[in-house]
């Protein structure tokens, strides 16, 4: 068996591990591969937890070539809303995915402008696509852009999106303050007058860095709120889900019993039938036994 290597699409999401994956590998060893591994230019588009499971098991994985033409909604179909991800996982897949896209389309160079995340659709648009709230989105979106390599990270949830959001923002503006403000270094003793600005005014701009910065981190956590709100919420779904299923089997035990008892009530009423018929024929339980 030769090694196929994943699709860029297929590594945005984090393989299974632990109890989960060895469940699979044995489910593959005594049944066979129920679900082929479709493959898209000679790499694994979807199935890449089931070919390393065919791998351990020594099972030899079956393969098709993907006939659609939206891999990107095909991946996120088949894989997004199967897997335990977080919200902030969900919206930052949807942005890396729709953002490779965008830069394969245009011919792989994500210096251009029309690289950008998703520019044929809008944040909402995503955020009805990954099931975040449009907040974590455009925060997902922002990574996306600012550095492909880090929302990936956050989909394989190595680290979180708002500590991600943090930490491309600390790298623009420190990026900002280099390009912008590197020749004022020293100001307040080396500048004054038309030199540059004058120490009142980098106090102001200090300032209103910091209340931005405030502005910032109040959003983050709002963000993160949310997307704690929204893992609440699926519990939420699917505690319902199995209460409604529980009380679906308690309707099916109590009309069961319904017609027990009923049928209990018809022999009780048979066995006394039975009892006068062989009263009136001079038999009693004495005679019989």
């Amino acid at each position: 068996m030769s090694d196929l290597e994943l699709h860029p699409l297929c590594s945005l999401f984090p393989p299974i591990e632990g109890i989960e994956f060895e469940a699979l590998k044995a489910d593959i060893e005594a049944n066979g591969l129920q679900r082929p591994i479709v493959v898209l230019d000679g790499m694994i588009l979807d199935g890449a937890n089931r070919y390393r499971a065919c791998l351990e098991a020594g099972v030899e994985p079956v393969t098709v070539s993907y006939a659609g033409s939206d891999p990107l909604q095909f991946v996120l179909s088949e894989n997004l809303h199967r897997r335990h991800l977080t919200p902030g996982q969900h919206a930052a897949i949807v942005a890396a995915a729709t953002d490779w896209i965008e830069a394969e389309a245009h011919g792989g160079d994500r210096k251009s402008s029309k690289c950008n995340v998703a520019p044929r659709s809008t944040s909402a648009d995503r955020a009805a696509q990954s099931g975040a709230s449009v907040r974590t989105q455009k925060m997902a979106d922002k990574v996306a852009r600012r550095d492909p390599e880090l929302v990936k990270r956050v989909a394989h949830g190595e680290i979180s999106l708002p500590q991600a959001a943090r930490q491309v923002e600390q790298g623009h503006r420190s990026a900002g303050r280099q390009s912008g403000f590197s020749r004022f270094d020293n100001t307040e003793q080396s500048l004054s007058g038309d030199c540059g600005p004058t120490p009142e005014e980098m106090a102001v701009h200090r300032e209103q860095e910091r209340l931005d910065r405030a502005k910032y981190d109040a959003l983050v956590e709002v963000a993160y709120a949310d997307d704690k709100l929204a893992a609440a919420l699926t519990l939420i779904d699917e505690q319902a889900a199995e209460i409604k299923r529980q009380a679906a089997e308690i309707a099916v035990l109590r009309e069961r019993q319904t017609g027990l008892m009923n049928e209990k009530v018809q022999l009780e009423a048979q066995a006394k039938r039975w009892r006068r018929i062989a009263e009136k024929h001079g038999y009693s339980d004495r005679a019989a036994r």
